[in-house]
């Protein structure tokens, strides 16, 4: 009589884990549901309201629901609401690529410093010792003074002030992970360094880079939003920020032109705070042993 060896238990893979964790983290999934509707909305919304931001269409300052105006008009008698709809491409545009010029720009200067170590990091850790201490508002407006108010000029502001904290991030990593016993076994079969940065290191410090530029979306938002407010912004191109800097004289006379565009940044930001502390929490592994 023969007994059947019992079949063994797969495991299941990390990444699997991770999705498992984040969906368990309501907040997050809800916050994540509420970003993706303002991302479809910035999308598709001007499609299905085709009314133009920039014609005046009414008398200024009529407040919300008016002659059908969802959300009122501003000073020049605009739809709000076509704005806030189509500012939402903008804002959005500039918070991923100011993030991914950040990302870009502190992954490589961390992982060069955290990799090489010696002379290296401490001439790159010095670059960003000198740009964390900058006063990054006054900083990216001398910027944008000098090259113009265009969203390019703007976005490669906001990128090259907000770098230092991913730089300090990937660098901790990889002195971290780079002692580690695979790391040793592919570098004495031969690899390349910049092959181990970037094939073995890298990926294995991806969470808490991940992480990070989350939060880096939500605060180049902010920071777009707060050089509009100063007058700082293209004004032939409609953002959420733009809204709210263009309408800043009248905010004691028709708040609603400063406050609906500044729940919509708020809302935003808010998804992408509370999306950052779920990946957070799903791609940490201790927290996924709890």
């Amino acid at each position: 009589m023969t007994t059947e060896s019992p079949s063994p238990i797969k495991a299941r893979h990390p990444a699997a884990d991770a999705i498992a964790m984040f969906f368990k983290n309501i907040p997050a999934v809800v916050a994540l549901i509420v970003l993706t509707a303002i991302i479809l909305a910035g999308i598709f919304g001007p499609i299905f309201y085709a009314a133009d931001p920039y014609d005046m269409v009414w008398a200024p300052f009529s407040p919300p629901g008016e002659e059908g105006f969802i959300f009122g008009t501003d000073y020049l008698g605009r739809d709000l609401f076509a704005g806030i709809l189509h500012g939402a491409r903008v804002s959005l545009l500039v918070g991923l690529s100011a993030a991914a010029m950040t990302v870009f720009i502190g992954v490589t200067i961390g992982a060069l410093a955290g990799f090489f170590q010696g002379w290296v990091e401490e001439v790159l850790m010095r670059i960003t010792e000198f740009f964390q201490v900058l006063p990054t508002l006054l900083f990216s407006m001398v910027i944008v003074a000098l090259f113009g108010a265009s969203l390019p000029v703007i976005t490669l502001a906001i990128g090259l002030v907000s770098w230092p904290a991913v730089a300090r991030i990937t660098r901790a990593e990889f002195l971290s992970i780079r002692q580690l016993e695979y790391v040793t076994a592919s570098r004495a079969s031969g690899m390349k360094p910049f092959g181990l940065m970037f094939s073995i290191i890298l990926p294995n410090a991806a969470p808490p880079i991940i992480v990070q530029t989350a939060l880096m979306v939500g605060s180049a938002i902010l920071f777009e939003a707060g050089l509009s407010f100063l007058g700082l912004t293209d004004p032939n191109v409609v953002s959420w920020g733009q809204i709210i800097g263009s309408n800043r004289p009248y905010i004691l006379d028709a708040g609603y032109t400063v406050t609906l565009p500044g729940v919509a940044i708020f809302i935003t930001v808010l998804c992408l705070s509370l999306i950052g502390d779920g990946l957070n929490d799903a791609l940490n592994p201790k927290l996924r042993q709890r």
